[in-house]
């Protein structure tokens, strides 16, 4: 049986996921749960994953798998929860072949690949379709989507990897921490957390071997905003 601690944490974090397809960092659970420090939400955690309902991922930052929720929780079927990988902010799809449907409930969207998108040093801007991925309805909400293979490792503490394909909605907006596709200069695409700095703009990199960008909002269009995630083993 999970305290009252446990099962507001499991809640919080599902809830997130679900409706944004973004986990909570620890600050916001620390401060959903009214705790004073981290350490509590660590603690918290480690019990989740002694019971069986989470199991954290080795060498990734804040890298958590969901396993399994209590009955108290999970309620009536909603169609919106599965198991699913959760790395530094990211709903992730396994995946084995180059057309991976998954098998959630609802008929698998077709979604195209435009090409590649830098996580490092900036690369061609997106391109015309190469060809398309089946996903779950469940792994991407309402509105447009695209999807990207990613080159390069500046994402790499955010749990994207090169070779990863990351999947977006299409948006011209943005809210601080969101991690997005920006075109610079009309010229450049790359995939970098999104933050404002006064009047700029600052695209951070999750890794520390890279310098985080600051430029003017004229320079910077935002292309859309990373949703899901799906990994080729």
């Amino acid at each position: 049986m999970l305290t009252r601690k446990q099962h507001e944490l499991l809640r919080f974090i599902h809830d997130r996921v679900r409706d944004t397809g973004v986990p909570p960092s620890f600050d916001e659970m620390k401060d959903a749960l009214d705790l004073k420090s981290k350490s509590g939400i660590h603690r918290l955690i480690t019990a989740l994953e002694e019971r069986g309902f989470i199991r954290r991922l080795p060498n990734r930052a804040r890298a958590l798998e969901v396993i399994r929720l209590p009955e108290t929780l999970a309620g009536p079927p909603r169609g919106r929860f599965q198991p699913s990988v959760v790395e530094g902010g990211l709903s992730r799809s396994k995946a084995a072949g180059p057309t991976p449907p998954v098998e959630t409930g609802g008929k698998p969207v077709m979604v195209p690949v435009m090409g590649r998108i830098a996580a490092g040093t900036p690369i061609t801007a997106i391109q015309n379709p190469s060809h398309s991925i089946a996903l779950s309805p469940d792994l991407l909400g309402g509105g447009e989507h695209y999807a990207l293979e990613v080159r390069g490792d500046s994402m790499v503490d955010a749990g994207i990897l090169d070779g990863d394909i990351v999947v977006v909605r299409r948006q011209d907006t943005a809210n601080t921490g969101d991690i997005i596709v920006a075109l610079v200069d009309d010229e450049e695409a790359t995939l970098k957390r999104f933050r404002r700095r006064g009047s700029s703009i600052a695209l951070e990199a999750a890794n520390p071997n890279y310098e985080t960008r600051v430029l003017g909002p004229d320079r910077v269009k935002i292309q859309g905003k990373l949703v899901s995630l799906v990994r080729r083993y």
